[in-house]
């Protein structure tokens, strides 16, 4: 008896010892993002110089052509909780223009075999990156060809949660009381930019929406002004957007315009803009001429462990946008699921990304505009100027907080 005894209990010590390594080994989840040039022109060109003699049009023609490429392999992430990721950057050769013109089922075909490339690395959720996750119904028609394959998620949840934070953020380094303020929202009459005004008319004095689409903005209007009865929020659909943006202290542009849209003139002293969209809204004269408004990049994220993207796509080591982070998080969550998808989101879908991004170990990581650091001392000096520039200037009628002004129409 002696020697089962023995052996017995040899074996009981091993399995207690070896349970919690096998039990808190992680399996690498897998993931794949589409990433697409946002100038076709001009990226293209960084690869093939031959072609930037060439006129946009002949080399989307060209590009129209070719297929869907691994552009890089990313390593190194590590949540919090000790899970891992890996992923496929993947390349889909399209424009932005032409995710928005060329007929969807094109459209939809080529974004298939992009992530149908990154499912032959192995992941098994893919995002939709830039203007991929806004061609057509916004992923619902993608994640149906791809069911059973792999999840979808466009990353606008993650988007919509950052850029709120990274503009309430930038407003209380700059000495601005949000609760007082005007906010204007550029693509209110899309699906971010209503979401957007939503949760921002809870935290703000005024919501000014300005958009493409009338009918939407009033009709989100109704609805800001039926779920804030009792708060005293001013909300405006506005006949001019210069004129509107002139009255707005925070501005929030997440449309899907590929045209520019916001100018240095049209910009109040102290103004902060939070330009989440790409292609940008927000003209770069903007930051070159008015030393007295704040321009921040929204959705620049520090992405837990020690990630290493093997591409460069304007940020800091260790950085990605939030659409692409939101595709990491669902990946280290390890259900799979298909997460953000068509043009309608919820408060609640947002928040419960927000506290996965959390639990994770994702965070803002402070600011950027134009491919350039946004430093505690550069926010200094905007606020210095912006006092100095009030001082200097006689004194104007009261200005009414706006509401939350949307410019054009959004994802």
């Amino acid at each position: 008896l002696k020697p089962k005894r023995s052996c017995c209990l040899k074996i009981l010590v091993v399995l207690c010892v070896s349970a919690p390594l096998r039990f808190n080994s992680k399996i690498m989840e897998k993931f794949a993002f589409i990433i697409h040039p946002i100038d076709v022109r001009r990226d293209a060109a960084r690869k093939y110089p031959v072609l930037k003699v060439l006129p946009t049009r002949v080399i989307e023609s060209l590009a129209l052509r070719m297929s869907p490429k691994v552009m890089s392999h990313v390593s190194g992430i590590e949540s919090l909780t000790g899970a891992k990721a890996e992923g496929w950057l993947i390349g889909c050769p399209l424009s932005p223009r032409q995710f928005l013109e060329l007929p969807p089922e094109i459209v939809y075909e080529k974004i298939v075999a992009a992530a149908k490339l990154g499912a032959q690395q192995g992941a098994k959720i893919v995002g939709l990156g830039a203007f991929s996750s806004v061609a057509g119904d916004a992923g619902i028609s993608v994640a149906k060809q791809l069911e059973g394959m792999m999840s979808v998620t466009s990353g606008n949840s993650y988007t919509v949660y950052t850029a709120i934070e990274g503009l309430l953020k930038a407003a209380e380094l700059m000495e601005v009381d949000a609760k007082n303020a005007s906010v204007a929202v550029i693509g209110a009459s899309g699906s971010i930019g209503a979401i957007c005004a939503k949760m921002l008319a809870k935290k703000v004095g005024g919501v000014l929406l300005l958009g493409r689409n009338r009918e939407k903005l009033e009709k989100l209007k109704t609805e800001i002004l039926e779920d804030n009865k009792n708060t005293g929020v001013v909300v405006t659909v506005a006949q001019d957007n210069k004129s509107a943006l002139k009255t707005a202290d925070l501005i929030l542009a997440v449309s899907s315009s590929t045209d520019v849209l916001i100018f240095p003139e049209d910009l109040k002293t102290g103004a902060i803009v939070c330009d989440v969209a790409r292609p940008r809204d927000v003209s770069k004269q903007v930051v070159e001429q008015r030393d007295d408004v704040l321009v921040i990049e929204g959705g620049v994220i520090e992405v837990p462990g020690q990630p290493d993207f093997r591409f460069n796509f304007g940020f800091p080591d260790k950085t990605a946008y939030a659409c692409m982070s939101e595709t990491m998080i669902l990946a280290l969550e390890g259900t799979y699921e298909s997460y953000t998808l068509g043009r309608d989101l919820s408060v609640a879908q947002i928040e419960r990304m927000g506290e996965m991004a959390k639990k994770h170990g994702f965070k803002l990581a402070g600011f950027r505009a134009f491919e350039k650091a946004v430093t505690n001392e550069d926010i200094e000096g905007v606020r210095a100027n912006a006092k100095r520039r009030k001082r200097s200037t006689p004194a104007v009628a009261k200005e009414t907080a706006a509401p939350v002004s949307v410019v054009s129409e959004g994802a």
